[in-house]
């Protein structure tokens, strides 16, 4: 038997198998003991979302239908191996709902949460609003949501990313369509046309908004955007959108109060006219910062990571994750000896699919890829996300089907964690 599939046969017992691909001299297989978690989501859930606080417990979110046509967005924590009881954020009829735009929860200093969810804001498709709302007391009380962009226009706001910024300041940074709204024949913030979809940040503090400020003035219309606090400052990832239709992974940051003017993590040349939606993630630890992304540049589904050590100021060329046939939908974590997990999702004929997870170092080094679940390709699948605590990785997906649901499973990191 080949090494690296004997180490994942016995590294891998429970819930996970483990794929040919990696490397010679190879990082050491990714995960250990892989073990589905029972969900706390009630049936029909879907849209799960993962964070971890300074203290390490995880916070597992999604969405669940409630009564009379509603959705609630919802919490849980992992507490000795088990989710609590769930507690909800806030409810409404009126909610956007969408498999690749969803609700995110962030985990401030002192026990306090925040949280956002999409809120309709007239009668077109992608007319919806963002609202933040805050807890002080672990997520027993929930604040109203407000919003924290200021225009004021039917259109798309959404694809959001949150973080803390020390004390009860809260970051938060959105896709911004009121250009859409404004061009003839797109009224609502349809999608299409001549206008372009705008990068916006605000910082609020004591449960305020602060002013927003636009990052970037031309990005791609409907993929996820990524955030990550480096040490000289939080660090945005997204999908720039230029002139000509190439969409390749761009970075802003925060140095020394100021951002700086976007760049790209690398070109790939993708050219494409139509969003793939298909957004990079980041994860950062001091000045190491690894970055995930799809491309499909010169006919080629690609998932890719590039690795920085400057706070993201520079970045190595990117190394191949997948294994030949990904749909993308990507996660990272950065791991102890500097090497990235990342997540993604690989087809394997027809509409199935798989979560898979793979090691990856700085020097290009690929573990094998381990499979964390069986799911599909569709859209029902949704964006399966990871968020590490110590010395484990938390899986959160959806698993497609009538009804959907939300599962989760945990994994010990394997050696040079």
């Amino acid at each position: 038997m080949h090494r690296a599939l004997l180490a994942c046969a016995l590294a891998l017992p429970a819930l996970a198998s483990c794929r040919p691909g990696g490397d010679a001299d190879a990082p050491p297989a990714a995960l250990a003991a892989l073990r589905e978690i029972p969900s706390p989501a009630a049936p029909g859930s879907a849209e799960p979302n993962l964070a971890a606080g300074d203290d390490g417990r995880v916070y597992l979110s999604w969405v669940e239908p409630a009564p009379d046509s509603a959705h609630a967005l919802r919490f849980a924590v992992l507490e000795g191996g088990r989710w609590s009881a769930p507690r909800t954020v806030a409810s409404g009829r009126d909610w956007f709902v969408n498999w690749a735009d969803f609700p995110s929860l962030a985990v401030l200093p002192g026990g306090r949460l925040a949280a956002h969810w999409l809120q309709r804001s007239g009668d077109g498709r992608y007319a919806y609003d963002v609202r933040i709302a805050r807890s002080a007391d672990g997520g027993a009380t929930w604040s109203p949501g407000v919003v924290p962009h200021r225009d004021g226009v039917a259109a798309e706001h959404g694809f959001v990313s949150l973080w803390p910024e020390g004390g009860d300041s809260l970051g938060a940074v959105w896709l911004d369509g009121r250009k859409y709204a404004a061009a003839e024949g797109h009224g609502g913030g349809e999608h299409g046309g001549g206008e372009t979809m705008l990068l916006h940040a605000a910082l609020a503090a004591d449960g305020g908004v602060g002013a927003e400020r636009p990052l970037d003035a031309r990005i791609c219309d409907c993929c996820q955007t990524g955030q990550a606090m480096t040490s000289a400052g939080p660090l945005v990832v997204y999908r720039d959108r230029s002139p000509d239709e190439v969409r390749d992974v761009y970075v802003v940051r925060r140095v020394g109060g100021r951002w700086t003017e976007p760049r790209p993590v690398h070109a790939d040349g993708w050219k494409i006219a139509a969003c793939p939606v298909n957004g990079p993630q980041v994860a950062a630890r001091g000045e190491r910062v690894a970055v995930a992304w799809f491309s499909g540049a010169r006919d080629t589904a690609r998932v890719l990571v590039a690795f920085s050590r400057d706070a993201g100021a520079t970045w190595s060329q990117p190394v191949r994750v997948d294994d030949g046939d990904p749909a993308g939908r990507v996660d990272v974590e950065l791991l102890d000896g500097g090497a990235a997990l990342v997540s993604w999702i690989e087809r394997t004929g027809g509409e199935a699919a798989e979560v898979r997870a793979r090691r990856v170092s700085p020097d290009g080094g690929r573990g094998a890829a381990a499979t964390v679940a069986a799911t599909g390709g569709e859209r029902a699948s949704g964006f399966p996300r990871m968020v590490r605590s110590g010395g484990e990785v938390v899986f959160a997906w959806t698993a497609p089907g009538d009804p959907s649901t939300v599962r989760t499973a945990r994994a010990s990191l394997g050696g040079g964690r």
